[in-house]
């Protein structure tokens, strides 16, 4: 395919510059890793261009902190200094690993996802933020934490030009039906396979 030219071209009244301009919801999913990563790349990007980042980390433990979030922080702040970029919000919206629920009760762990959810709900309605990343959101849907309804209703009407990142594995069918951009990072195989950890303080 010729760079920048689309495979197909809708019927649908846009100017190639207006459907440019329209915003997506992507998808990082899939067993493999980096779907994390990516999303964080892309919010550098996006802070790099002026826009409003809300960043938005469920099911991980209040008390890690990931480098990308200490990045993030510092553009935040260099932004509020000297106006460079834009503004960053970025909110720990859950307890807990994704993989091993130790920190807390279910109970926990749903309550403090149902409420991070509402917030979300709360900034998309008021349209304040450009870039969303819902990071490992695809838990709290599949263990029943957040309503699915309720959630593809909310991310398939949302209004304005805000752009939606959702992370996680076993990412819902419907989420992937209305999405956009759907990325799926198969494994073909990984040094934890044979007992390996990553570097102290990076995740690979």
């Amino acid at each position: 395919m010729p760079k920048g030219v689309p495979i197909t071209v809708p019927d649908d009244g846009l100017t190639t510059a207006q459907r440019r301009n329209l915003p997506l919801l992507m998808v990082n999913t899939g067993d493999g890793k980096g779907k994390s990563t990516a999303a964080f790349g892309l919010a550098m990007r996006a802070w790099n261009q002026g826009w409003d980042l809300g960043i938005f980390q469920f099911v991980k433990s209040a008390k890690w902190r990931i480098g990308e979030q200490t990045v993030l922080e510092r553009l935040g702040r260099l932004h509020e200094e000297t106006g460079e970029g834009g503004p960053v919000d970025w909110q720990k919206m859950g307890s807990g690993w994704s993989w091993s629920r130790k920190e807390g009760s279910a109970e926990d762990h749903a309550r403090d996802a149902a409420e991070g959810w509402a917030e979300i709900k709360r900034r998309l309605a008021e349209e304040r933020h450009d870039l969303y990343v819902l990071d490992e959101f695809t838990y709290v849907m599949e263990w029943g934490w957040v309503d699915v309804d309720d959630v593809v209703e909310t991310l398939a009407n949302r209004p304005g030009r805000q752009f939606v990142v959702v992370t996680g594995r076993r990412a819902h069918p419907r989420l992937v039906e209305i999405a956009d951009t759907v990325t799926d990072m198969g494994k073909v195989k990984h040094q934890m396979d044979r007992g390996q950890k990553g570097q102290r303080g990076i995740e690979w």
